[in-house]
């Protein structure tokens, strides 16, 4: 291997400077077309919630709920408490926790484009399941495939947009996959908005819907070019070059196909990347693929965009007050986003997450006070307090949505090694589906048991995650996907953290 790598932690040479290249029409559309599969999860998320909030949907599949919610008498934090009902929300995430696991050779051996045409062709089918789903199996079956669509294309896509942006705005295209899935969030809340009222089959038009995007990705993924990346990693080192040389708009592309060739011959060498990643030398990384997901979903986030529709009917608003605030929330989501593209690689990835940290632990206490204060078992907010609960929670969707919405993705989607990259970006879907998976299954309970506190609980996870940020995660602004090794070998603790000889190479 040509001279100043770490053996197997990657290559780390520092050839940035020698990277030329623009931003291309044809690197704008490919992480367009790609971030299709941004839009899929996104629907799915805002869907879901709705649809549970709609009379006919309940009585047709749920109608122990249906008959609860009619009971004045009813807690009002209680009203949705049901497994059932909440296992139809999760099962879709324990479908992709398992399917991202057999994604990643996919995604390694046959390529990026390729989990994407397989993400989009289960979301297809799912999708009319579900439409026409007349009993609960067909529904939880559709539910299923969904899930399956939802691994291979969270697998896929961020690496994708990863590899094939410019390194110095990788962090804003990267963010394409979340600015598709707040719109897709937005447009399922404005199609449930709308659907509630065709009694009684809208919710069935909600549902099937969804194979919209799923088209688009599945379509998309035809026409997509593979990334230089992959096409190194297989061997296909001249194919490459030539599409690296459409991505940058330049034939001068010779120190950046280097680094991936070095790469690809690291890749090739590690027959098991599952088990190569558990190795010392990796263990940064490793955390940070844990770590990084999971704590997007203990922001709480979740619970809102699911149950948004259903959260605000317990806060006492009407259905369409419910439905209109959630599409609210939805918009706010697109909106702060758009602003996490501008600034990322401006201001960097830690500054954005610690901010929005910050604000998201006082709004959620503000909330949880309100509620606290005015809103007890049997009894509705006033308008006034309604509004500034609605307020705050847009405030608190604001700050996710420049921080840890699209960070939790990028930056782990960033770090890894070519040689581990599909197995990292595996077990980072995978962490995220799992906790999703808990909340979306156990929130209606949760909420049920600690009523406003539940807000004060995942608070607490954003404090707790915001002195992670600060403490352990390094800046990854501009820095080449092919040197980040480079980061933890500097890093004051993580440097601790690895085997001598790696650190001893800490000053190339």
């Amino acid at each position: 291997m040509a001279g100043g790598s770490f053996g197997p932690t990657g290559v780390a040479k520092e050839r940035a400077e020698q990277y030329q290249g623009k931003v291309t029409s044809y690197v704008i559309i490919a992480c367009l077309v790609a971030a299709i599969g941004g839009a899929i999860f996104g629907y799915d998320i805002g869907v879901s919630g709705g649809v549970t909030s709609m009379d006919e949907f309940l009585e047709e599949f749920f109608k122990t709920v249906y008959d609860k919610k009619k009971q004045a008498h009813e807690s009002n934090y209680c009203k949705y408490d049901d497994q059932g009902l909440a296992a139809f929300t999760s099962s879709l995430y324990l479908a992709g926790l398992v399917s991202t696991l057999a994604a990643s050779p996919i995604t390694r051996n046959y390529g990026r484009r390729a989990s994407i045409v397989c993400g989009g062709i289960s979301f297809l089918v799912g999708a009319a399941l579900n439409a026409g789903a007349v009993n609960l199996p067909m529904l939880l079956a559709g539910r299923i495939l969904l899930g399956v669509g939802i691994g291979f294309g969270n697998q896929a896509v961020p690496l994708y947009l990863s590899e094939v942006a410019p390194t110095h705005l990788r962090g804003g295209l990267n963010m394409m996959f979340q600015l598709a899935t707040t719109l897709g969030i937005f447009t399922a809340n404005m199609v449930n908005y709308g659907t509630q009222q065709l009694k009684p089959w809208g919710w069935r038009l909600s549902l099937g819907l969804a194979a919209f995007p799923a088209l688009l990705m599945t379509l998309g993924g035809y026409l997509l070019p593979e990334t230089p990346n992959s096409l190194v990693e297989r061997g296909l080192t001249e194919r490459g070059r030539r599409v690296l040389e459409k991505l940058r708009g330049t034939q001068n592309v010779d120190a950046e196909l280097q680094d991936m060739v070095d790469a690809s011959e690291l890749a090739n060498s590690i027959k098991h990347p599952f088990r190569n990643i558990l190795q010392k030398q990796h263990r940064p990384q490793l955390v940070m693929a844990v770590c990084m997901p999971m704590f997007q979903i203990l922001t709480g986030i979740n619970s809102i965009l699911f149950y948004a529709p259903v959260l605000f009917q317990t806060m006492g608003f009407g259905g369409n007050a419910s439905l209109y605030s959630s599409a609210l929330t939805g918009a706010v989501l697109v909106l702060s986003t758009l602003i996490s593209i501008a600034l990322v690689d401006k201001l960097g990835r830690r500054a954005l997450l610690i901010s929005g940290g910050v604000q998201m632990i006082i709004c959620q206490a503000i909330v949880s006070v309100i509620l606290g204060l005015k809103f007890g078992d049997d009894q509705e907010l006033s308008k006034g307090y309604s509004i500034v609960v609605v307020i705050f929670i847009c405030l608190f969707v604001v700050a996710f949505g420049w921080s840890w919405g699209p960070l939790g993705w990028t930056i782990p989607s960033e770090i890894f090694p070519l040689e581990i990259r599909s197995a990292g970006q595996s077990i980072t879907v995978a962490v995220n589906l799992l906790f999703t998976f808990v909340i979306a299954q156990a929130f209606l309970s949760m909420l049920c048991a600690f009523k406003f506190g539940i807000f004060l609980f995942f608070a607490g996870w954003v404090l707790v995650m915001t002195v992670f940020v600060c403490f352990l995660l390094p800046e990854t602004k501009g820095v080449p996907i092919e040197e980040m090794t480079l980061l933890w070998k500097r890093h004051w603790f993580w440097k601790k953290v690895l085997p001598e000889a790696e650190s001893n190479n800490s000053s190339v």
